[in-house]
Formats: C-alpha cells, structure tokens, sequence
C-alpha cells in the first residue's frame, strides 16, 4: 500500500460537539535531484527529490551501530552493557562525524580533533576513519557484542586500499573514538532511580513502571540541561481546551469509533512501529541519497544529535508534569470537575498507547527535531521522500518536512495515546531544541 496522507487530509478541526473536518490539500513538484542538495538559500527554498541510494560506509556503520545497540537485554538482569540506544548511536555517529570532517575539512568538528594532520587525505582516509571510529565506539560500549561487527569491520578496512591514507585514517578514527568515549562517559546513566510512585488526582499519570525514565538523567549532546527547553505547564484539566482535546480522542480513537476512516486508521498503525527501528530505518535513507562520505557523515550524525537532546527534553517534561494519557481521562473523567466531559469507564484506544507520561508527546520530539535538522542540512523545507512501517507494510509520501510533522500528530490523537495540545507543544519543543543545535554545532569551517 503506498499512501499519499498528507495530501488527503488535513489536521483534525473539533468543535465541541466533536465534529471532524477532513480537507484535501495539494502539494509542490520536486524538480531537484538529492545530488544538488539546495544549499543556497539565498531565493527561494528550493524543491528537493530524495532517491535513497546504496548503503555505503556511513549508512552501513549506523545500521550495525542500531543492531549492537538493540540487543536484548540479559536474562539475568543488567549489566554494565545494559545501554540506551539512542545516545550510544548518538556518540558514534558523532565520532564518526569528527572523524571523517577532520579529513574533509568542510565543517567544524562537533568535540574531538584530532593531533594526526588528515586534513585532505582523500576518500579512502575518510572510509578508514569512518570504519575506525565506528568500530571502536561501538567496541567500547558493547565488548561484548562483537559478533554484530567485528566481521564487518574485517571486511571494510580490508576492502580499503592499504596505504598512507588508510593509515591515516584509521588513525584519527582511533584518536576520535577515543576522545569520544572519554566525553560521554559518567553520562548520568547510572543514576539510581526510586522507585516510581503512580499519581492518585486528577490529571495525574497511572502507569506502573513506566519506561524511559533515566532519559532526563543522560547528558545532553549540545544543551546546557534537557530542563533548559522544559515545556510550560499544560493546561487546566477544567478547562474548555481540555475538553476539546478530550472530546476529539474519545470521538475518533476508541475500537468501535464510526467518526475515524479507514486512511485515519491506517495512519494511526502506521506509527505504532517502535520508534527505535522506524526512525533508523527511514531516516537512514538521507546518509544514501548522496556519495559524499562527509555530508553523509553530517547529516546523520545532526539527525540523531537533535532526536538525543530533543527526546531527552521531552521525556524531562515529561516526568515533571506527570500528566495522565486519555485512557485514564475518559475512563475517569467523572473525577476531573469539568462539566463538559463524560466519563466511560470501559473506554480504551484501539491501539496500545506507551507506558510514560502523556505531556508533551514524543512522537512529536522525535519527528520536530528530525525534520528540522533536515531542513537546515539540506536548506530546504520543500524535501520530497518516503516513509514505511513495518506495521502496515505500507509507504508513505511526503513533499515538506512538515508534512510529517502534520501526519504524526494526527496519528498520535488518532490512535488515542494523547491531546492533540501534547503534539504540538512537543512539536514546538523539539523545534527549539534543534534550533540550538543547528545554531552553534555542524557549522561551516571557518
């Protein structure tokens, strides 16, 4: 199934009385390959076609780099391996990146520099420090996991041309990592959480054991603190604009709800996949859609850079506000004091809503602060690609950056795991994150 959803609907409109309105809207034309990339933005932003290439030495790392990351955690409990994903991609593609532009000598490096003169080495310095750094990174937070890439990195330093540059390359690789690790170690993960407390008031978040709550304690990549972009308080759950967010996800979310079509279902499924393998995956695509080791390099080392600090200060939101998800609002809206809600204590999403604190929503973290690295690496709001789910086994077409971000928080209010007030604010949150970042990281070279 290959749908065009941004181009057949548009952002639910509720009134009150929980009318949907659906709007077709149109889009651009792409007429500039992914080659040209639109880095002059001096007129207007320029219309950019993705078309995903081969993998190559910066997509293939970060897809070994996600594969060691994921593996399971041991029986028997954690270990001093027990990682989370996302910031040790983060610190690799960020090693990576650092590595190879010390070669290029296009931007400014993100920390590490390295003492080796590899400035203008050439193409097989950059892949031999690409595959160094990527190796020994990855090395060194899961030694043991070699089996998911000590063969690879056998058979890409073998595929390189024995040389000075591969000897020079590999050095600075080396030296990054190893500043690299240096940096991000003692990140805060180790903190000793206590054990978590569901609220008992209205409003208050209900889950048990909820996930991801060591992410407010992990050092951000290019913040001060993930508290520095702490959203404002939501809303009053007495409020009118509570009972306009509650009204449309009791309307459209619930298993039996005649309100939500069928593309309205299939958009809500298809971002049900894990956020972990769905961002990887697609936004992989951006580190093939050009040869050029360096800005490969870049652009993935700025999407997982912005998705680390922006879900960081979500998930930081997050646990300070506590704020229940629409399960527990409307299963318990006869608590809530406001006249314009209505209670059914049997109501449920008809799809799974995850187990942390509704405000502000992740999905719209992760989705802001990827589109908006994209835009300031490619130049351009107008970049035409796909998307897929593993979920639906379906594509997904986008002609702007926001046409994702439109999609997504549809889908989350859709699906019925959050207020359509919680997508936007997180939207906003993770636009501003990155802002930060794009502003004083991944610059030109002097």
């Amino acid at each position: 199934m290959n749908v065009n959803p941004t181009s057949q609907v548009r952002p639910v409109v509720l009134s009150m009385a929980a009318a949907l309105a659906l709007a077709a809207c149109g889009g651009g034309s792409s007429d500039t390959p992914a080659a040209a990339f639109g880095f002059d933005t001096s007129g207007a932003e320029k219309h950019i076609l993705i078309t995903p290439g081969e993998s190559n030495v910066i997509s293939k790392w970060n897809e070994i780099a996600v594969q060691t990351a994921a593996v399971a955690s041991s029986p028997g409990g954690a270990t001093p391996e027990e990682r989370v994903a996302g910031p040790d991609v983060t610190t690799m593609q960020l090693a990576v990146y650092d590595a190879v532009i010390a070669i290029a000598g296009t931007h400014k490096p993100y920390a590490i520099k390295p003492t080796t003169a590899v400035a203008g080495a050439g193409e097989d310095a950059m892949k031999a420090a690409a595959v160094e750094a990527a190796y020994r990174v990855l090395k060194g937070l899961f030694p043991s996991r070699g089996s998911v890439y000590e063969a690879a990195y056998t058979s890409d330093m073998s595929a390189i041309a024995d040389g000075d540059a591969k000897a020079l390359g590999r050095q600075a690789g080396l030296e990054v990592a190893s500043g690299m690790l240096a940096l991000r170690a003692n990140d805060g993960r180790e903190t000793a959480l206590p054990p978590y407390v569901p609220g008992t008031l209205p409003g208050q978040f209900r889950g048990t054991n909820p996930v991801n709550r060591i992410a407010p304690y992990i050092k951000p990549f290019t913040t001060h603190s993930h508290s520095q972009f702490r959203v404002a308080e939501p809303y009053s759950i007495q409020s009118e604009a509570y009972a306009g967010d509650f009204i449309e996800v009791k309307a459209i979310a619930g298993p039996t709800s005649t309100s939500r079509t069928a593309l309205q279902t299939e958009i809500a499924r298809f971002h049900t996949e894990p956020p972990g393998s769905f961002w990887a995956r697609n936004l992989r695509q951006f580190a093939t859609a050009s040869s050029n080791i360096a800005d490969n390099a870049r652009v993935l080392a700025m999407l997982w850079t912005a998705q680390s600090d922006a879900g960081g200060a979500c998930f930081e939101s997050k646990y300070f506000y506590n704020f229940w998800r629409p399960t527990s609002a409307i299963q318990l809206a006869g608590t809530d004091d406001n006249a314009l809600t209505l209670a059914d204590p049997a109501w449920l999403p008809f799809v799974a809503t995850p187990n942390h604190p509704e405000y502000p929503a992740a999905h719209g973290c992760a989705s802001a602060s990827a589109m908006e690295a994209l835009r300031s690496f490619y130049g351009s709001k107008n970049l035409e690609f796909d998307f897929t789910s593993t979920v639906t086994g379906s594509t997904h077409h986008f002609r702007q950056t926001e046409d994702v971000l439109e999609e997504v928080r549809n889908a989350r209010v859709w699906g019925g795991m959050h207020f359509r007030t919680s997508t936007e604010v997180g939207v906003e949150q993770a636009k501003n994150v990155t802002a930060w970042m794009t502003q004083r990281y991944f610059r030109p070279a002097d």
